[in-house]
């Protein structure tokens, strides 16, 4: 092994603005600012979500963010900050540095991701399955 993924997310976190927990719940529902959900949507479901988080998965990521991709979403070209998140703060590490890499500006993730967000009671509604309703 090359590198581990303790590694990748180590090398990740020196390239890249990490929000604490705090400053997290105080940009949460900011004009300009996009909280960025990164979980699989079973976690969604099983966990909850961030109010007003958009759901933009791991592996469909970098497809959405580039404008040249059939796949692309406008919200990546708002002009918005963007706040990733995963579950603890490892996948959005990596997406953050991916993204950034990308060339899209403003993004930042937060520190111990939805697992620092339940803690710090950060609000929380339930997530549907798909189908359900």
């Amino acid at each position: 092994m090359k590198k581990t993924v303790k590694q990748l997310v180590e090398d990740a976190n020196s390239q890249i603005e990490t929000l604490s927990i705090d400053e997290a719940l105080a940009l949460h529902g900011k004009e300009g600012v996009t909280f960025v959900d990164i979980r699989d949507v079973r976690e969604l479901e099983r966990e909850g979500q961030v109010p007003g988080a958009v759901h933009a998965p791991r592996g469909m990521l970098e497809f959405w963010v580039d404008p040249e991709s059939p796949y692309h979403r406008e919200l990546f070209v708002s002009g918005n900050r963007f706040v990733f998140f995963c579950a603890a703060g490892w996948r959005s590490a990596l997406a953050t540095r991916t993204v950034q890499d990308m060339g899209l500006e403003n993004v930042c993730h937060i520190d111990g991701g939805f697992g620092a967000w339940k803690e710090a009671e950060g609000a929380i509604e339930e997530r549907k399955p798909r189908g359900e309703k």
